[in-house]
């Protein structure tokens, strides 16, 4: 008897969540910590303090990721939640792609694909033609996602210290 190794992505569902739901809150201060970290070693030569951590966390709020303007979506690995990505209604045709985030160990297992393309089917249901988002050039495996599925760099949309380079990918029907 011969078995065969399913492919990483079939290890992978995404459904959309109750962004203030226990796991949501997890993967957010998973995301917000890893990001942030990223941003401190960076600049500062060191990891962010949990007061820091903390605080930044609070001034970034994530309510409005939900409907009926929004959507948070969740990631699982072989049933565990592991991913994120948000959605917020910018205008009637567009929506911004915020929060995108799948854990360090499962990079590269294909829950990055499978979460966006949970995320364009989000995006037409809110009724968007046009996906956009901002990020950081030293967020390099994020960079390299959007681009492989399609994204390409727009000229800036929003304005903020960790905004440098802007993305979007039109939707088709």
């Amino acid at each position: 008897m011969t078995t065969t190794t399913p492919p990483a992505t079939d290890l992978w569902t995404v459904t959309t969540a109750d962004v203030s739901a226990p796991e949501a809150l997890d993967l957010l201060r998973d995301y917000y910590h890893d990001v942030a970290n990223r941003y401190y070693r960076l600049h500062f030569d060191r990891e962010g303090t949990p007061e820091e951590l903390a605080s930044g966390l609070a001034g970034s709020p994530s309510d409005d990721l939900a409907a009926p303007d929004g959507a948070f979506l969740i990631g699982r690995h072989e049933g565990t939640a592991h991913a994120c990505a948000g959605l917020r209604r910018l205008d009637a045709d567009t929506v911004e792609l915020t929060r995108v985030y799948v854990r360090p160990a499962l990079r590269g297992t294909g829950g990055g694909a499978r979460l966006l393309a949970a995320v364009e089917d989000a995006a037409r249901a809110l009724g968007a033609r046009r996906i956009v988002l901002d990020t950081r050039t030293d967020l390099i495996e994020a960079r390299s996602l959007y681009l492989r599925h399609g994204y390409h760099e727009i000229p800036a949309y929003s304005s903020g210290p960790y905004a440098q380079v802007w993305y979007g990918k039109e939707l088709a029907g």
